[in-house]
């Protein structure tokens, strides 16, 4: 790779992936068909660990920090934009815990969970055409090789070994499953 928004974009495709899935059992639920609350819960699981933890987390850590010192703007920025749809997402996936803890509330899970797949879907079009790229223009290409280096080392740190399988096999169980 030569981009750091290389990685990012692939783990997009991942976090695409996920919504496509997610969607399909919110569906599910709106047509009252049964959905099991621990695939609710494993997909959740899912978005705080894979899209959050892991993805805004190099985002937020490393690839922010590294486009303001390329001059983008935070405040006031597409940074500062980002940042927001970060939060209003944990906000949306706090929601979709909440109503799958205990006894479960479609209404509240379907509310929550269609929020956020709107919100990811348009987040990450805006990070792909117009944040990735200025990204590749103005973050030099030693920073850019640093920044991928920094990546593996932070999913190593962070998430620790095997999570990354163990995500996309859960993943891939869920696609047979709700779009097989």
């Amino acid at each position: 790779m030569q981009y750091a928004s290389e990685d990012l974009r692939n783990e997009h495709e991942g976090i695409l992936f996920g919504l496509q899935i997610l969607e399909k059992m919110v569906q599910l639920i709106e047509y009252k068909s049964d959905v099991p609350v621990e695939d609710f819960q494993e997909m959740i699981r899912f978005l705080q660990l894979f899209a959050d933890k892991c993805h805004h987390g190099k985002e937020e850590g490393l690839y922010f920090p590294a486009l303001e010192l390329a001059g983008v703007l935070r405040e006031n920025g597409p940074i500062g934009q980002m940042l927001l749809e970060h939060d209003q997402g944990r906000q949306l996936v706090s929601e979709m815990s909440v109503a799958t803890a205990g006894v479960r509330h479609d209404a509240d899970l379907i509310r929550a969970a269609n929020g956020y797949i709107h919100l990811l879907r348009a987040h990450i079009n805006k990070e792909n055409t117009v944040l990735f790229l200025m990204g590749d223009r103005m973050i030099p290409p030693q920073k850019q090789a640093e920044l991928l280096s920094s990546f593996e080392t932070f999913e190593e740190e962070v998430m620790g070994p095997g999570t990354h399988d163990r995500l996309h096999k859960m993943l891939e169980a869920f696609e047979s499953k709700y779009l097989g």
